[in-house]
């Protein structure tokens, strides 16, 4: 019989900027946590691209191995006058040994901290509507917001970090040639 694995602690994992050195466990991360290899090229397509912002990449560690990841990256919102810079959470990834275990939570906190110290207003994310809401996604539509394809409303969703930053924004979001593999 395998020996049985102990729970681990939240207060175990940390979360940190990732390293250039994480870059392959990352890669194993995403892609066994989505079963398949195209959100993991996704992340390093993103990586290479002039809009990447270091700090908002994240890993979560546990006893030095990496277990989790997200990634914040640039896009903007297109009205009819301008574009207003805006981030995107995509993807958020956690290996399946330690799914359901807070994990997820802890990297996605940590990281809309990490936006909102460096300055950045809203985040969009495309996802499952009975997670994000718990972070303070609403839908985006009401708040003017319309996706560049077709989404279920209740998967497309914004946060505002920084309070009315939306009020009176009609366009739609417009995510990097590097999205559209995905």
């Amino acid at each position: 019989m395998p020996p049985k694995r102990r729970p681990v602690a939240k207060d175990a994992v940390i979360v940190r900027t990732e390293r250039p050195i994480d870059h392959d466990a990352v890669y194993e991360v995403v892609k066994t946590a989505f079963g398949q290899p195209d959100e993991a090229h996704l992340v390093e397509e993103l990586r290479k691209s002039k809009g990447f912002i270091p700090e908002l990449s994240l890993v979560a560690v546990l006893e030095k191995d990496v277990i989790g990841h997200v990634l914040f990256f640039p896009i903007f919102v297109e009205t009819p006058n301008k574009k207003i810079p805006v981030l995107s959470l995509a993807p958020v990834s956690v290996k399946p040994g330690h799914q359901k275990k807070g994990v997820g939570s802890k990297l996605v906190r940590e990281g809309l901290k990490m936006c909102r110290e460096l300055g950045h207003k809203t985040v969009v994310v495309i996802g499952h509507p009975e997670y994000y809401p718990r972070f303070g996604f609403v839908p985006a539509r009401p708040k003017g917001l319309k996706a560049p394809f077709d989404v279920p409303d209740a998967a497309f969703m914004v946060i505002e970090l920084r309070k009315n930053t939306l009020k009176g924004v009609l366009g739609v979001v417009r995510y990097p040639p590097e999205f559209n593999g995905v």
